[in-house]
């Protein structure tokens, strides 16, 4: 082996350690700010005792919180393309630090909804960044990294779960959201400043997944079909996961299997904390399993399995909910089937249209989840006025049926004309700068 080939090799394997590197900083901040979003429910049950507000107008803050996040997207896509991570990772920090410190003093729906708002851009901040990174850094792994990295968002709760529980027991809200703001904003802070983007010659791409070596504008893939059609999708699969991680500890309370014991052989738990923890370890498992599937086979193939399971576990909860263990495991199936939406939608968006401006374009997609936020007091309206939560689960499994059959019958044959045009361009690129 001469020394420039020995040289070229370890440059690699320097690249190849230090991308593991910015994607393991990724996942911690997105462990770190996952408590904005699923924690939300274990406080809303003691909000409303304790001011006597109504479900729905409580959990307008977790809608408002949704739309912050998901509306800044498009915003911090820019500023991530134009100046980097490490500044936008850094204002999420501390936006996700302070959103609970406000919500700590808050004693109005107007304060919670404040803090609701600051919270949403932090999350929005952090989201962007790990996964932008996480889709730049491995164009050949993108399944996996983006589910590396959105299973810390979606199973970093579980290590706060109980903590959180017993400490609202214990000394009540406010202290509660004062001391966990404190810790997930520093993490934040302090593993953010190692972020960065990679430079061109440290990324390569996958021989597996059919990828566009062109990197479109947010002009360019806003009109293109699959663009809007990836936006429907996502609207109508991520409708039922946040209707869940909002409603689950009232869909239980109404269950009337909140407080019921399961009995789990080695322990004895409470059936909606269990449900929680389960459901955090699902949620986080989905996301680099179903990405690493989708490595292999395909995302829209994969799409089609996991919309359709999620389906199924929606409706199943919404007939047999009511026993205990029964609502345990359902519960741990819909998040096992809902959590690979962030993995599977990031990285089909970096296949279809490169990454250089990626923070935009998945922003632009990202605001499915906003749309989808709408629907969570919705859904609380419609199950006061039927009686039962079963109308809801209905409507929003149909959506996941809609959304499985759109990835294999409109989807697929869209992407395989999309790619085939792309070829078709490089091709007559290619023998325009022949003859000349």
């Amino acid at each position: 082996m001469t020394t420039q080939t020995l040289s070229h090799s370890q440059s690699q394997e320097a690249v190849s350690a230090y991308r593991w590197l910015q994607l393991v900083v990724g996942v911690v901040c997105m462990v770190a700010v996952a408590n904005l979003q699923y924690s939300w429910t274990l406080f809303v049950p003691d909000i409303q005792k304790t001011y006597g507000w109504s479900r729905a107008s409580i959990q307008t803050s977790f809608t408002i919180f949704v739309l912050m996040q998901t509306w800044a997207t498009p915003l911090l896509g820019i500023l991530i393309d134009r100046y980097g991570p490490r500044p936008v990772m850094l204002l999420g920090g501390l936006a996700a630090g302070s959103a609970w410190i406000v919500n700590s003093y808050a004693t109005s729906l107007t304060g919670f909804y404040m803090g609701a708002a600051v919270g949403g851009i932090g999350a929005s901040c952090v989201n962007a960044c790990a996964v932008n990174n996480a889709l730049k850094w491995f164009p050949d792994r993108r399944g996996l990294a983006v589910g590396l990295t959105a299973a810390g968002y979606g199973a970093g709760a579980i290590f706060t779960t109980l903590p959180i529980a017993q400490m609202i027991k214990s000394s009540g809200i406010s202290p509660t959201f004062f001391l966990f703001g404190l810790i997930q904003g520093a993490i934040i802070l302090a593993a953010g400043a190692f972020m960065r983007a990679p430079q061109a010659r440290e990324v390569r791409f996958s021989e597996h997944v059919l990828q566009s070596r062109r990197d479109y504008t947010l002009g360019e893939a806003v009109r293109t079909p699959v663009l809007w059609v990836l936006m429907l999708m996502f609207t109508c699969t991520i409708t039922g996961g946040l209707l869940a991680v909002a409603q689950l500890s009232l869909i239980a309370q109404d269950f009337g299997v909140k407080d019921m014991q399961v009995n789990a052989v080695f322990f004895t738990m409470a059936a909606l904390p269990f449900a929680l923890m389960l459901d955090r370890f699902m949620n986080g498992l989905s996301r680099p399993l179903f990405g690493w599937i989708s490595d292999s086979i395909g995302r829209e193939k994969t799409m089609f399995f996991a919309f359709s399971l999620e389906a199924i576990g929606i409706l199943a909860l919404a007939n047999f909910g009511a026993n205990p263990w029964a609502f345990v495991i359902l519960s741990g199936v819909v998040f096992l089937a809902w959590g690979e939406v962030y993995s599977l939608f990031g990285a089909i968006t970096g296949d279809t249209y490169g990454t250089k401006h990626a923070g935009k374009i998945y922003g632009l997609l990202f605001l499915s989840k906003g749309f989808a936020a709408l629907f969570v007091p919705v859904g609380n309206l419609i199950m006061e006025a039927t009686g039962t939560w079963t109308t809801v689960l209905y409507i929003v499994a149909g959506m996941d049926l809609v959304a499985a059959f759109s990835a294999i019958l409109i989807l697929r044959p869209l992407l395989v004309r999309h790619h085939a045009r792309d070829a078709a361009t490089k091709a007559a690129l290619g023998g325009a700068l022949k003859t000349h």
